[in-house]
């Protein structure tokens, strides 16, 4: 069985559209399957897995310079059994491939990830990217082929040696120790003031470059401020930390300043230069941190960022069914960035001379070229300046600019477009349901609130079936078993959602999840949930993760959302599974704050529980929900049930408004001035 597999390219029926961009490499590639891994087990031959995605600039290099050239391919297919992964599709694979060869490597990993393993899929080798010929203390690609080869003909004890000391590291990475009791909020000042001494002073977000948004640790920012201010003691420090960041990046070119949206990363430390690829879930996140960062200052810069990236994602992002894709390219048919680099003269084609002058002001287009011999646009001089500068009032400047920016607009949409990998991932899309119900909600934009409920409509008819959540799809099929993050960003995303707009339906779904959670997914000796299911595929690695990584850990949106879908329900179960969770991460938290800042916002709702807000008032509910709705406050869920919608620690009669901090109610308020005293503490 295992030459008539291994002879032939098998991605042209391959889902992904990564790996369909492989589908024609003269590479024997073949998908993560079981015919896959039973012919490396039957021709003893080890797998040299490759993972990556669409949008990766360095995975399309590597494939360009070596899997497209027949020699290099040639030495693949002799020695080795040759697997691509879709990284997006399969998280379990990466995350599993990635800790290991931070183990072998001693260094982080990336994207492409180069692993070579054994037939039972034991690693014993891996990189990232290879050149074609060495290049700055990089061996070629052929010459690691040839000694991965060769140790595997020649030193196969010491391999085995190796894999016995990596599996058992494996295993005891799986999670942290569990901790026994339930951390107290000296730990949320201790994530506070570890965030504080990486911060950026001069322009804003952590650390040196390459530089990443971070949300969580944005969000983590925005909490902690809005918790010190309801002790009394604002930390002004914490909120000026969240927004300066913000406020960089979305003036620097990692913000799309003419389209909307943020590239993934910034190459340097002032946010001008990005990795042009745009991801769903990047922005997903950014746009509820963004409009958070609104709700906490007032400040009009926010919104309008919000409002700008949720316009890219209806307009860029939305699938004809409903969902939303994965992502964007870095690369286009002029290569790196090409779709979004301007020149002055591309600009004054454009645009009238008064608003070309504009536009090239602002954006230092009379400046050195920052990419490449052409420019990327980011923010040179406020309209402050320009309005000394030129003369005229700041708000005709920004007036202008607004009808500069459409101009700009759609000329840049004839050009060629990066490619856009339209998958839908429900994870993404449940992140984006997330982040467009807050805009839409807290923004008064009900359009967006409209494309969140589209999403959840395409989620729950396409990638749920007879009771079980799937992970990805594309044209009309839907694939793998879901992972942890799909169940717990989905269930959150599901409760933000009906703080905008109730639905008895999608209560009981989130029902569904949480029972999901806790029966597939949950470990009953350590507390926590494992990254698959109990029935997933079996694999070298069955991870609990806290750590926050360019997404939120599962475990820590799973203990949140529990949390406050049992406070809501009055479902002590649940109560207790969040709890447990947050014990089970408080090793972790203790030894990386910073890096575990999604868990310390479930922690901080163990230590102060959610306020809940329930409405049903007899009349117009808007002066019910502007009382509710006032002011920055993270902690507060609302909800506006029908009559005789089941909640928890509601009766399913009656008028006014509840409010129900932990397992206290307080008396139902027969009046939008009743509802503000009992919010204040007044009553």
């Amino acid at each position: 069985m295992a030459e008539p597999v291994l002879e032939r390219n098998r991605l042209a029926d391959a889902t992904s559209p990564y790996l369909r961009q492989h589908a024609d490499n003269p590479v024997h590639w073949q998908p993560w399957d079981e015919p896959a891994l039973e012919a490396a087990r039957e021709s003893g031959r080890p797998i040299l897995l490759s993972i990556g995605y669409s949008a990766c600039h360095w995975c399309h290099v590597m494939a360009h310079e070596s899997f497209e050239d027949p020699e290099t391919a040639a030495v693949m297919n002799r020695y080795f059994v040759n697997i691509k992964v879709d990284r997006e599709e399969r998280p379990d694979l990466d995350r599993i491939y990635q800790l290991a060869h931070q183990l072998l490597a001693g260094r982080p990993g990336g994207w492409p990830l180069t692993v070579f393993l054994t037939p039972d899929q034991l690693p014993f080798f891996s990189g990232t990217y290879f050149p074609r010929r060495p290049l700055q203390g990089m061996p070629a690609f052929t010459e690691v082929l040839a000694r991965v080869h060769g140790a595997w003909q020649e030193q196969r004890a010491q391999i085995e040696d190796q894999n016995a000391r990596l599996k058992d590291a494996l295993r005891q990475l799986e999670g942290p120790p569990p901790g026994t009791a339930l951390p107290g909020p000296e730990l949320l000042q201790a994530a506070r003031d570890h965030l504080a001494e990486t911060f950026d002073s001069a322009f804003g977000g952590f650390g040196e470059a390459p530089k990443f948004p971070q949300p969580a640790l944005l969000r983590r920012l925005l909490r902690h401020y809005a918790r010190s201010v309801r002790h009394g003691q604002p930390d002004r420090e914490a909120l000026h930390m969240a927004c300066h960041s913000l406020r960089r990046m979305a003036l620097g070119g990692l913000y799309d300043q003419v389209g909307g949206g943020f590239a993934r990363y910034s190459t340097d430390a002032y946010w001008m230069i990005p990795h042009f690829e745009k991801m769903l879930s990047d922005n997903a996140l950014l746009l509820a941190t963004v409009t958070d960062a609104w709700r906490a200052t007032g400040d009009g810069f926010y919104r309008r960022i919000a409002e700008e990236t949720a316009e890219w994602v209806r307009r860029e992002m939305t699938l004809p069914e409903g969902g939303f894709a994965t992502a964007l390219d870095a690369d286009s048919e002029g290569g790196e960035g090409a779709f979004y680099l301007w020149t002055p003269d591309q600009v004054r084609e454009v645009l009238p001379r008064e608003q070309a002058e504009l536009v090239i002001l602002r954006f230092g287009l009379d400046e050195r070229p920052n990419f490449e011999g052409r420019w990327h646009l980011h923010v040179h001089m406020s309209f402050s300046e320009l309005a000394k500068r030129l003369q005229r009032p700041r708000e005709e400047l920004v007036a202008s600019w607004a009808e500069a920016r459409q101009a700009l607009l759609a000329a840049r949409d004839a050009r060629p477009r990066p490619a856009r990998d339209d998958k839908a991932l429900t994870a993404w899309n449940a992140l984006m349901i997330r982040g467009l119900a807050r805009a839409g909600r807290f923004l008064e934009r009900p359009a967006l609130v409209d494309a969140a409920e589209a999403a959840e409509g395409f989620l729950r008819e396409n990638l749920w079936r007879d009771g079980r959540l799937l992970a990805s799809w594309r044209g009309g099929t839907a694939t793998l078993p879901a992972y942890l993050d799909d169940h717990a960003f989905l269930l959150a995303a599901l409760l933000e959602l009906q703080q905008t707009r109730w639905s008895d339906a999608r209560l009981a779904w989130a029902r569904e999840l949480a029972e999901l959670l806790l029966a597939r997914f949950e470990d009953a000796d350590h507390g926590g949930f494992r990254f698959t299911a109990d029935d997933h595929e079996a694999l070298i690695q069955r991870p609990r993760p806290f750590a926050d990584d360019a997404l939120p850990a599962g475990n820590a949106v799973a203990a949140q959302a529990l949390g406050r879908l049992g406070h809501l329900l009055a479902e002590p179960r649940y109560l207790e599974a969040a709890e447990r969770t947050v014990r089970a991460g408080a090793v972790a938290m203790g030894e990386q704050p910073a890096g575990h800042c999604a868990l310390m916002d479930a922690l901080e709702e163990q230590l102060e529980p959610p306020e809940l807000v329930v409405l049903r008032p007899d009349g117009d509910p808007a002066p019910w929900r502007e009382i509710a709705d006032a002011g920055y406050q993270p902690q507060r869920m609302v909800f506006a049930p029908g009559a005789g919608a089941a909640i928890g620690p509601v009766p399913a009669s009656g008028h006014g408004a509840w409010v129900c901090r932990g397992t206290h109610c307080l008396p139902p308020a027969a009046s939008p001035t009743e509802l503000a005293d009992r919010l204040a503490d007044r009553v």
